[in-house]
């Protein structure tokens, strides 16, 4: 891992540093954009041309249904379900609670606005499946769109050489109460979603994570389609801010967790110490040497950096600049800093809360905003699978009370149409 020093570093250093995952040939556009056309003109039939062409696997149909993922299932070992259950509960019961109906305001006599939440009726998850396959992102996105009430939910996850999905997915599938898995992944899924295919129903917002193909087809089907998007949610990343109080082993494992899910992902380093930089970098090369993932984390780790600051203040600087999708804070001194914290997606604090915790089980969502969308993005809750539609009711009294205001403001917009729809209601008492 290249080493900086904070101190050193120019503000174009800085914003060269945070950039990540550009695409300045549009290289990625018109490959993922030559897909998406495919499958919105030939439908299934792409789908499964792109099965056999990117997923090495020649597929009879594109979907497993409830029979085909309760055999596989049953694979599922006693404690795995048990590990799979917990978080269930944990997430379930955190994203629960993020289900309010909010109070009515009477902003004047007579003049009641309020918000009531309704589900979005047709969501696309997508679960990737690629080097490694994450069960833990279809519980991040099937419990709070089951919360919401969505009526319907499309799940497409890549098929496995076998093609079928991982036994872990199905059982998933099946505490979910999905009974219907698309054998489709990559970019074409986004597509499919999109558009809608013989087998694939459109739907009206696609989520879940995925490789720089995957968060491309997102953002160019959101300016094209009437399809929304959660995020524009890439290859993950973490920041570690740390002091002289962490541990340099716990730092270390932190870093390899992240970079073990691919070889774009980013694991970076702001440390106000050189000493714990050294030994971290030294535990980095001790672990990551019995992984079994370490090639794959080893390239990602070759793409990553660490920053040496003066204090924690200036970390915090650097953090919300690189505006990570998960932040660590590895010191005992981390009340000091939430309050620092403008851009992240989530946050860990101290040194025995590890990033893993809420990957999988301690009930916040991982499903997140990285390449700096956490300025502006929220990661993904049951917000996320709703509308909130206002509505205002007008008494007697309140129309007389809100109405000169109104006619006034009408007319000096010119919009007389506008200040009569109020002055036949005043006049007529």
């Amino acid at each position: 891992m290249e080493t900086f020093k904070y101190s050193d570093l120019s503000k174009g250093d800085i914003t060269h540093l945070v950039q990540r995952n550009v695409d300045p040939a549009n290289e990625i556009r018109a490959l993922v954009e030559n897909v998406i056309e495919q499958v919105k003109q030939h439908g299934d039939s792409a789908l499964l041309n792109y099965a056999e062409q990117f997923d090495k696997v020649e597929l009879t149909k594109l979907y497993l249904n409830k029979a085909e993922l309760e055999e596989l299932a049953s694979a599922v070992s006693e404690d795995q379900q048990e590990a799979l259950q917990t978080a269930y509960a944990n997430i379930y019961k955190f994203h629960k609670a993020q289900l309010k109906q909010e109070d009515k305001v009477e902003t004047m006599p007579g003049v009641t606005c309020w918000r009531e939440l309704r589900a979005i009726e047709k969501v696309g998850l997508y679960i990737p499946g690629g080097t490694a396959v994450l069960p833990s992102t279809f519980l991040m996105l099937g419990i709070p769109a089951r919360i919401a009430g969505c009526n319907e939910i499309v799940v497409c996850s890549p098929p496995q050489k076998n093609g079928k999905v991982n036994a872990f997915i199905a059982y998933v599938a099946l505490m979910l109460g999905i009974d219907k898995v698309y054998l489709v992944g990559g970019s074409q899924a986004v597509a499919a979603m999109a558009y809608g295919t013989e087998s694939i129903t459109k739907v009206d917002k696609i989520f879940g994570p995925g490789n720089q193909f995957v968060t491309k087809a997102k953002t160019i089907i959101q300016s094209t389609t009437t399809t929304a998007i959660d995020m524009p949610a890439g290859p993950s990343e973490v920041l570690v801010i740390a002091d002289n109080t962490a541990k340099p082993a716990y730092v270390a494992a932190d870093l390899l967790a992240q970079a073990e899910h691919g070889v774009d992902s980013q694991s970076i380093l702001v440390c106000t110490s050189e000493t714990i930089v050294q030994q971290t970098l030294a535990e980095v090369e001790k672990q990551l040497a019995v992984l079994p993932r370490a090639e794959i984390a080893k390239q990602a780790i070759d793409n990553s950096y660490v920053i040496i600051t003066q204090n924690l203040d200036e970390a915090m600087d650097f953090s919300n600049q690189y505006a990570p999708e998960h932040l660590i804070l590895a010191t005992t001194n981390w009340q000091q800093l939430t309050a620092k914290i403008i851009n992240a997606g989530s946050v860990f604090l101290g040194n025995l809360t590890p990033e893993s915790a809420g990957d999988y089980a301690s009930g916040t969502n991982h499903t997140l905003p990285t390449s700096s969308y956490a300025r502006a993005y929220s990661g993904v809750s049951v917000d996320s699978f709703v509308k909130k539609i206002t509505f205002q009711y007008l008494t007697e009294e309140g129309i007389q009370n809100i109405g000169p205001s109104v006619e006034i403001l009408a007319e000096m917009e010119g919009l007389h149409a506008h200040r009569n729809a109020v002055t036949v209601r005043m006049n007529n008492k």
